[in-house]
């Protein structure tokens, strides 16, 4: 079948159907018992190729084969429902594109898929440095409040507190009390 640009393709469809009871004599004497290739069969292909005629091939092979699956149904519906036939479905089984093009739009999918995978990805990293931004100001804000609780005083309390502690140490040690800058003691291990 022709797609909308002109594409060959085959397509593999199922059709069913049944006659209806009522006008099911008037089948047989109108028509015969071959009915099926003599009014079933050209209709079926006719509407088929109307259908897939107005679309794409991408279309047929990706997400309006449902539609074209329609449009078929319709189309023989009007067609041999008057005629005594009961179109009950029809079925879309198998499209085969030519293999260039089938190769393209699976290409193309693939790359839709790939940058739907990028876009996350840009996300996932966005969020990520927005995160460590956020800790970042939280460890700057610690800085500043410790900064801003630290003297010269407390500093010499500490060293004093942690001479006091080393001087209590079972380790071996050499403490020199000069008066260095900080007025804190030197101490020497051995």
């Amino acid at each position: 079948m022709p797609s909308s640009e002109g594409l060959v393709m085959n397509l593999d469809t199922s059709l069913i159907y049944h006659l209806d009871p009522v006008k099911a004599a008037d089948v047989y004497q109108k028509i015969g018992p071959g009915y099926e290739t003599v009014l079933i069969e050209p209709n079926l292909r006719a509407s088929i190729r109307e259908a897939t005629a107005s679309h794409t091939a991408n279309a047929l092979y990706t997400g309006e084969r449902e539609m074209v699956a329609k449009q078929i149904h319709d189309q023989l519906v009007t067609t041999l429902g008057s005629r005594g036939i009961i179109v009950e479905s029809i079925l879309l089984r198998d499209i085969q594109l030519p293999a260039t093009l089938k190769a393209s739009i699976e290409a193309k999918q693939q790359a839709e898929q790939d940058a739907l995978a990028m876009n996350f990805k840009l996300q996932k990293e966005t969020q990520e440095a927005q995160r460590k931004r956020i800790e970042a100001e939280g460890i700057r804000d610690f800085q500043k409040i410790v900064a801003e609780g630290i003297s010269p005083q407390l500093l010499e309390w500490k060293g004093i507190e942690a001479t006091e502690n080393l001087s209590k140490s079972q380790n071996t040690k050499v403490v020199v009390i000069g008066n260095s800058k900080n007025g804190l003691p030197l101490i020497l291990g051995q």
